[in-house]
């Protein structure tokens, strides 16, 4: 174990080096950043055995641990998602640039010329649990936006990101840009989170992603400026207007598709008038398929609806258990959802265009759904190849935040001699 002397020159010599890249990545060629990741995809691609080898490591640990199923399958890799992984690179990769692009331009009566264009943060620390495809989605999208990556991620991932985080090193180098671009923290000793959280002098902002406890402490500890990634207490609603067929699909694939991932629904609030009908029929689907319904006293008529506690509302369960209430109407779901609910995604199942355009005005969400399922709260979904998180703050990043969340601007002035009067 090294001590606390050590995590400081560890974690000091990885800020120097993070920072000179950033310095030189600010500049660097479209084309390379570009080529890195699809270097980098073929690296992953023609090292996957020994992805899958280390996974293995990683899911004995796991459930040494005690990690429930809904962890263990963040957790795990196969085949199919490190071609997902090689996917998600190769998209980040083919993407526009966002380093330069002219936001906005005009002229002044001073003569002066003003441009508002992109610019790297600098250096990004992303501090992440379980789920190793975040160590190859952070360090593509902040290399495309120009930005170097501290990353530190969570112990359970240690070995699957060690091999992933060194096929992004292979795309560094063949591309010819610093190594040090992509660096992650080699050790799961947790002084190094309390470390990067006081970076100030290295780095520009961090990214927390996991759970709860993750995202409070950088919060309570960090004096980085963070993009906040809070739990998804994810709602769906099911207004008097829903149409069932919809209703059903939405809310099992919300559900059932993948329990352990943010945009997962966590709570169902049913129209009074659609109980019986739209209502009844969603949950007993949603008990067929295994997963526990705690329902309000209403809902506790349906059979295998157990009762719910003051608890449940606004839980973030990553598994197969549903909270569900019933509610007035659209102005009692949208009260139930501020009083709970995350600020993370929010969903109304509705036919009437009026109770949607309420919900979506009166909601603060950073994602806001209609008739689609909350699991599509992705990056990659929303085009953005991958995302380093799902920022619920309001300030600078909000939502999926892709390569060009990852940007700040800076403003060009130009005149010819001008001179202010």
């Amino acid at each position: 174990m090294k001590d606390a002397t050590d995590i400081n020159e560890i974690m000091s010599e990885i800020g120097m080096k993070a920072k000179r890249a950033a310095a030189e990545l600010a500049f660097a060629p479209s084309e390379a950043k570009s080529n890195a990741l699809e270097y980098a995809a073929e690296s992953i691609h023609a090292r996957r055995a020994e992805i899958l080898s280390a996974n293995a490591k990683d899911m004995e640990f796991g459930r040494e641990k005690g990690l429930s199923p809904a962890m263990l399958d963040r957790l795990m890799l196969d085949e199919a998602r490190i071609e997902g992984i090689c996917d998600s690179l190769r998209s980040v990769a083919g993407q526009e640039d966002p380093v330069g692009q002219v936001i906005s331009a005009w002229d002044r009566p001073s003569g002066l010329n003003i441009q508002r264009v992109r610019t790297p943060l600098g250096v990004v620390g992303v501090i992440y649990e379980s789920r190793p495809n975040v160590t190859a989605d952070a360090g593509a999208l902040c290399l495309k936006a120009g930005n170097a990556v501290i990353l530190r991620g969570g112990s359970e991932s240690f070995h699957s990101s060690g091999v992933i985080h060194s096929c992004l090193v292979d795309g560094l180098e063949r591309a010819r840009l610093p190594r040090a671009a992509i660096q992650r923290v080699p050790t799961r000793d947790r002084a190094a989170v309390s470390e990067m959280l006081a970076m100030t002098d290295f780095i520009d902002v961090i990214v927390p992603r996991g759970g709860k406890g993750l995202v409070g402490l950088v919060q309570r500890e960090a004096r980085v400026p963070v993009f906040a990634h809070l739990e998804g207490i994810v709602h769906i609603y099911l207004d008097t207007a829903a149409d069932p067929e919809k209703a059903l699909k939405v809310v099992m694939n919300a559900k059932t598709r993948r329990t352990g991932i943010c945009g997962a629904a966590e709570c169902l609030l049913i129209h009074r008038d659609v109980v019986e009908t739209v209502g009844q029929g969603v949950i007993r689907a949603l008990i067929d398929a295994g997963v526990e319904v705690r329902g309000d006293e209403t809902l506790q008529a349906i059979d295998g609806v157990t009762p719910a506690s003051e608890e449940d509302w606004g839980h973030e369960y990553l598994d197969m258990v549903i909270a569900a209430r019933v509610v007035d109407d659209v102005d009692s779901a949208i009260a139930h959802i501020r009083d709970y609910g995350s600020n993370h995604t929010d969903c109304i199942i509705t036919e009437d265009d009026a109770a949607a355009g309420r919900f979506f005005t009166r909601l603060d969400s950073a994602i806001l759904m209609r008739n689609a399922s909350t699991q599509f709260a992705d990056g990659g979904e929303f085009g953005m190849g991958a995302e380093i998180g799902i920022a619920t703050g309001k300030m600078h990043a909000r939502g999926p935040v892709g390569a060009e969340q990852l940007t700040s601007f800076k403003y060009l002035v130009t005149g010819d001699g001008t001179v202010r009067s």
